[in-house]
């Protein structure tokens, strides 16, 4: 197929440690703010799929999760649940539901790619919106199981064109 990148397994083992060395800081916000959900209920298990270490459960927010480095806090019991699109939420488009793990895997992955600039680009790429191209490769990753990196063409989607 011609634009990806085919890595051997052992390959993409190292990439992705090297990547959680990298976003370490932002792994250990995460850690915190999951140990401090604890008493309150949260549940910590690995999801090896995910690539992280996921809160169920967690006691606070509006709902969903939110992805720091290696982890992920979410709210209800299994990350695996159907959600929309931002694109769909905000009413620019009609698009299927989407796994939330898939959503918060392309996190993920984008973190171990930026490291510590991974909260600044985010924010400077306007935070939480359908107009994020980080929000919107995670949406598109989850649709159809690739491009969870922000490209010119989710740059494009992103401005509603």
């Amino acid at each position: 197929m011609a634009g990806r990148t085919h890595l051997t397994p052992t390959t993409l083992r190292v990439l992705q440690a090297l990547g959680a060395v990298w976003t370490v800081p932002n792994t250990l916000i995460g850690i915190v703010g999951g140990l401090a959900g604890m008493p309150a209920g949260a549940r910590p298990y690995w999801s090896r799929r995910d690539c992280a270490l996921v809160f169920r459960d967690y006691p606070w927010g509006p709902g969903g999760a939110i992805t720091l480095g290696n982890v992920i806090l979410h709210t209800g019991p299994r990350l695996d649940v159907p959600c929309r699109t931002y694109a769909h939420q905000a009413g620019q488009c009609t698009e299927p539901v989407i796994s939330l793990h898939d959503h918060e895997r392309a996190h993920v992955f984008q973190y171990l790619v930026l490291g510590p600039f991974y909260l600044p680009m985010y924010l400077l790429c306007g935070g939480v919106s359908a107009r994020n191209p980080f929000e919107r490769a995670a949406d598109l990753y989850a649709l159809n199981g690739h491009g969870w990196w922000p490209t010119r063409r989710h740059l494009h989607e992103s401005k509603g064109h």
